[in-house]
């Protein structure tokens, strides 16, 4: 059993949307298992696309975050430090095909929610409590909550994070919850910085910085032997033509590629394993970087109207104000053997 936290620290890379393919269609692959996402994004984006996208997505999400006991990741963070405990899931989680028909039935969501920013600096400081002795260090034990709840699922679950760019305490969190991490990585250099950063904040840098160094999460984490989640794979988004597995890296930047493999040959146990190790360049990118094109037309009507593209047909849709957006039978195949090019090499 496998979580997967869909995060990279540069924004714009299309992590929510990615989640929504990913994990809808992962969903509808593996009809035997149950599939849930945890939206840890205050902007709640995946949520809303999973609920039906468009206005009917965010009207169903604000209902959810309206209840006396929110149906959220708020609502579940607050019952687990108020009461030191594991919720139980299902009374934080929806079924999502009960909401949206287009869903497989095995698509569970425990979903974003506003109030996530909100609540930052509760978490915060319920993790900054001095620790007693013989008592559960609070750092370690906050940052563990949605690991918790992981475990606490049986083998038939694969779980994805929806995260935020940024590294606040819900992101860490979401981190903490994950074993693999996917990186949405778009095609230009400043990804490459993001690549960098992205190792550094989950692991530290080499040598830690004299003043900082000791209060990072790395640093934390490290203190504690937490263990931190290893790329699984990077994900080339807005891609403008389909290369094939074997060329994706094409898309990336050179800079971009040459960081990933740089990170790799110095500390290849940060990625997850696979037969046998990459022995090049080439032979890495192929291993570990998967293509996601733009879906452009197709992707954003697919969003707009909470569809999988599995689920779409060739047809006239409105999206907002236009009442007649085209969407081509090759859009769609197109779209979705990009999808099933990454998803097929998500392990259950």
């Amino acid at each position: 059993m496998q979580a997967y936290a869909i995060w990279n620290n540069k924004g714009g890379t299309g992590k929510s949307t990615i989640t929504f393919h990913i994990a809808s269609r992962f969903a509808e692959l593996h009809p035997r298992r149950n599939v849930l996402v945890v939206d840890m994004c205050p902007q709640a984006n995946s949520s809303m696309l999973l609920l039906g996208g468009g206005v009917a997505g965010e009207s169903e999400l604000l209902q959810l975050c309206s209840l006396a006991t929110p149906k959220s990741v708020v609502g579940y963070l607050s019952d687990a430090i108020l009461n030191r405990s594991t919720p139980v899931l299902s009374r934080y989680s929806v079924q999502v095909s009960a909401i949206n028909d287009k869903i497989s039935a095995n698509l569970y969501l425990l979903s974003g929610d506003g109030n996530l920013e909100l609540m930052a600096p509760a978490i915060n400081d319920e993790a900054s409590r001095t620790p007693f002795p013989g008592l559960a260090d609070p750092w370690a034990w906050v940052h563990q909550i949605f690991k918790r709840m992981v475990d606490g699922l049986d083998q038939q679950w694969t779980v994805f994070f929806d995260t935020n760019p940024s590294f606040a305490i819900y992101t860490e969190l979401a981190i903490c919850g994950a074993s693999r991490i996917l990186v949405p990585v778009n095609a230009d250099d400043s990804s490459r910085v993001a690549v960098k950063a992205l190792f550094a904040l989950l692991h530290g840098t080499n040598p830690p910085h004299p003043f900082f160094g000791n209060y990072t999460f790395a640093a934390k984490a490290a203190q504690r032997g937490m263990q931190i989640p290893q790329v699984h794979m990077a994900i080339g988004n807005r891609f403008t033509q389909f290369k094939g597995a074997a060329a994706a890296f094409a898309a990336f930047s050179e800079a971009t590629a040459d960081q990933l493999y740089s990170e790799y040959k110095l500390n290849p146990n940060r990625f997850s394993p696979r037969a046998h190790q990459a022995s090049n360049r080439d032979e890495f990118l192929a291993m570990y970087v998967g293509e996601l094109r733009d879906f452009n037309t197709a992707g954003v009507v697919a969003a707009h109207h909470g569809t999988p593209l599995s689920k779409m047909r060739q047809d006239y849709y409105s999206v907002h104000n236009d009442p007649e957006v085209k969407v081509n039978r090759s859009q769609l195949n197109v779209g979705l053997t990009a999808v099933d090019s990454v998803v097929t090499r998500v392990d259950p």
